[in-house]
């Protein structure tokens, strides 16, 4: 005899003498378990295959100590103005505003052709199939492929993050679009609505707050990949500044500097989308 079932909750089990066998977990648990085990095990094992030579603690740590209170107790500029930093940022963020917006606009209209409940199979299973091997590469590396084919400068950095950006919403954009209830769109085809008519009648207005929020959500990345591209594609900002504070100026205080700039701007653009979403679409952030 056996009782229950092997999700998750205790699997009873009547073995033929009579006895009864209780077991908790299935066979996924078991899976999980035992790769974080071997995972700690080869983690454990890869600091005895280290090269330490040369390495000398005592004095590691104290210079360690030493840069990072340099870097975040002491932060300074000394190679470029204020005014010149925060422009360096306007830079950054409006790549970032640039791929995104573009991106958007774009992936909406590929996502109305990748939800299954709007489009021909054969449509959907296309787009989702193209979007899926571009978002399958990194974002870093389309920004590095555009400056090989199109030199450096901001134009590569955005094509690069804007390729990236349009497969990331689309598959967002599409799943939030076949979440819509099948009754609105059954009743708004039998009112006689045309396709278009179901979408900006039915569809947008019942996800436009998740459209929204994946849209600030990708203008994050994008700023951060921004910064981080400043320099590989040499589309300036303040991540090119912050590649000569630290490669070639090598000073501490400046990248300290920068980093706080990042961090502040990370966190306005976080409570800007809030005051956004709250104030113009207040549904959303109750959910």
């Amino acid at each position: 005899m056996e009782l229950g079932r092997t999700n998750g909750v205790p699997y009873i089990k009547r073995t033929k003498d009579g006895r009864i066998n209780i077991k908790s977990g299935n066979k996924i648990d078991l899976v999980i378990k035992w790769t974080i085990i071997i995972l700690s095990i080869l983690t454990v094992m890869a600091f005895f295959f280290f090269n330490y030579t040369g390495l000398q603690l005592e004095r590691a740590i104290p210079e360690t100590a030493h840069n990072l209170r340099a870097m975040f107790l002491e932060p300074a500029l000394n190679h470029f103005s204020l005014g010149e930093a925060v422009y360096q940022v306007g830079i950054t963020v409006g790549l970032g505003v640039l791929a995104t917006v573009i991106g958007a606009v774009i992936a909406l209209f590929l996502a109305l052709m990748a939800a299954e409940n709007l489009s021909k199979p054969w449509i959907s299973k296309s787009v989702r199939a193209v979007v899926a091997i571009i978002r399958a590469v990194p974002t870093v590396l389309w920004v590095l492929i555009f400056a090989i084919a199109a030199g450096l400068g901001s134009e590569a950095a955005v094509l690069g993050m804007l390729f990236h950006s349009i497969a990331y919403l689309v598959k967002a954009f599409s799943e939030a679009f076949e979440e819509v209830d099948a009754g609105i769109l059954e009743a708004l085809r039998a009112t006689g609505a045309n396709w278009w008519h179901v979408v900006t009648h039915g569809v947008l207005p019942s996800t436009f707050t998740y459209l929204l929020s994946w849209v600030f959500l990708r203008f994050e990345i994008n700023f951060g990949v921004a910064v981080a591209m400043g320099a590989a594609a040499g589309a300036g900002g303040i991540g090119f500044e912050l590649f000569m504070a630290s490669g070639f100026y090598f000073d501490l205080r400046e990248v300290g500097f920068i980093t706080y700039a990042i961090l502040i701007i990370a966190v306005l653009l976080e409570i800007i989308s809030t005051r956004l979403k709250s104030r113009y679409f207040p549904a959303s952030t109750n959910n």
